[in-house]
């Protein structure tokens, strides 16, 4: 922020900041940063008639309204890469913790009701042996099935968005989203939020997972149709689910609180120190090359 003070005038807005309240803070601005929490419409973009930069401060860019702001002549960014490997690592943690039921007995040891050891006692489930299917070939999904083979674990593909000849990691395979859902052990979600993949998990999607299987996602909530997965898992359809992102956040369906073969965390993938500040690092850097006159560093495809 020091660096953005020095080249620009700034006002800062504590957020999550509603649209309406943007409307009346954009006009005469060039500059715009902005977190995944702000609805940056129509309405707020034609408010913004000075705009040239959109900084949006995540690797999606649902929030924004892109086409209005290119239509517009404003430069949309986000910050890919720099928050790979923090979303990769909580997705690993994710999957731990369902499969080897952690949330679940630490639950049980803090009401005091652990009795001991036993043969039988809270048994997971192993990922050695196991497929893990990765939804989505971008650089998380990618970076999720690199980690793999250190658990044991054969990796499956499936990314209809994206074209035959990019070509998945070696040793993966890929498959169509179908064949994905039926043969996989382990379910993560790696795309982007678009008409395309809003509740590209639901009720068919879920009834053809295996029984044993355990749904992830990490990626946004709307991917997956809450209702749906609640019945799933009332349905006993599924083994479990890790979710890191909801379809209403910060609401989250009460039903999913309910269920102890359900890890929920509140919307950590990219929470480390590091990764934050470098979101912000790289969302400043875009502002100033634009209003420098130089092309945007990331700007979304």
């Amino acid at each position: 922020m020091a660096r953005l003070e020095e080249a620009c005038e700034v006002e800062r807005l504590d957020g999550p900041v509603a649209a309406p309240t943007l409307v009346r803070h954009v006009p005469g601005k060039q500059a715009l940063i902005c977190l995944l929490t702000e609805d940056v419409n129509r309405t707020v973009i034609e408010a913004g008639r000075d705009l040239r930069i959109i900084a949006n401060i995540a690797v999606g860019y649902n929030n924004v309204d892109v086409e209005v702001a290119r239509a517009r002549g404003i430069v949309v960014t986000n910050t890919p890469d720099v928050l790979t490997s923090a979303t990769a690592e909580l997705t690993w943690g994710l999957i731990l913790a369902v499969a080897r039921r952690i949330p679940e007995g630490e639950r049980l040891l803090r009401r005091g009701e652990w009795k001991g050891w036993a043969l039988d006692f809270l048994l997971g489930t192993e990922l050695g042996g196991k497929q893990l299917g990765v939804v989505g070939l971008g650089r998380i999904g990618r970076a999720v099935a690199a980690k793999a083979p250190a658990f044991g674990m054969r990796v499956a593909f499936a990314d209809e968005a994206s074209p035959e000849a990019l070509a998945v990691p070696e040793g993966a395979t890929r498959l169509s989203l179908d064949e994905l859902l039926v043969s996989s052990d382990v379910v993560t979600l790696h795309v982007p939020l678009t008409p395309a993949t809003r509740h590209l998990i639901d009720r068919r999607a879920l009834a053809r997972m295996k029984r044993t299987a355990l749904l992830v996602n990490t990626a946004r909530g709307p991917i997956v149709d809450d209702e749906a997965l609640v019945w799933a898992l009332e349905e006993r359809l599924i083994a479990g689910a890790a979710l890191d992102v909801y379809e209403y956040e910060p609401a989250v369906h009460p039903k999913l609180l309910q269920f102890e073969n359900v890890v929920l965390a509140p919307h950590l993938g990219s929470g480390t120190r590091e990764t934050r500040i470098a979101m912000a690092d790289l969302a400043i850097r875009n502002v100033l090359a634009v209003l420098g006159g130089e092309p945007p560093i990331t700007p979304v495809p």
